[in-house]
């Protein structure tokens, strides 16, 4: 596990799974995120980010978190790994809600920009958003999946099953390290 991309939907804890991967493997971290927006709510035109996209996938170790699927192609043709959120989208509205409470007014280090979490109408479409996404794009992502053999996926439909699966990756490289001493 070298090349790794963590997708699904808004809300379903691509993040927080991330940067526990992150944390446990050494392998560095992008969010795409942070490559998509700047200002205040600004998207970064589609030139530019998939230059500085461009760049991440010339490494030869990464983990990508982040849906993008216009760009999801292009980063399946490097992965090895795929982890897939294939959650419900009740549990990645509440997924939304609870991070923009947790950070309603700040911008979070896993977006670019300053892209302050608010509660406004913009928002509050975007909550519906998150409700449907994953029905909407779950095709598009298993056509694409589809498309890239070689690379293991692992699906998670909840984020105990994630959690789980960290949890046991984590007392794994323990042992190997407990083993190296």
């Amino acid at each position: 596990m070298n090349r790794v991309l963590v997708i699904g939907g808004c809300g379903a804890g691509k993040t927080t799974f991330s940067k526990k991967l992150a944390s446990i493997t050494g392998l560095p971290l992008t969010h795409l995120d942070v490559l998509g927006w700047r200002g205040d709510w600004e998207k970064v035109p589609h030139e530019e980010f998939d230059e500085a996209l461009a760049a991440v996938l010339r490494e030869e170790r990464w983990i990508i978190d982040g849906n993008y699927t216009r760009s999801l192609p292009e980063r399946l043709r490097r992965a090895d790994t795929v982890f897939w959120f294939d959650l419900p989208g009740i549990a990645c509205l509440t997924g939304v809600v609870g991070r923009v409470i947790r950070n309603r007014g700040r911008a979070r280090d896993d977006m670019g920009g300053n892209c302050r979490e608010t509660l406004d109408r913009e928002r509050l479409s975007f909550f519906r958003y998150a409700l449907t996404m994953n029905r909407k794009i779950r095709p598009r992502i298993r056509d694409a999946l589809n498309d890239a053999p070689g690379v293991t996926v692992i699906v998670f439909h909840s984020r105990r099953q994630a959690d789980r699966y960290l949890r046991t990756l984590a007392d794994g490289n323990k042992e190997e390290q407990d083993g190296l001493e």
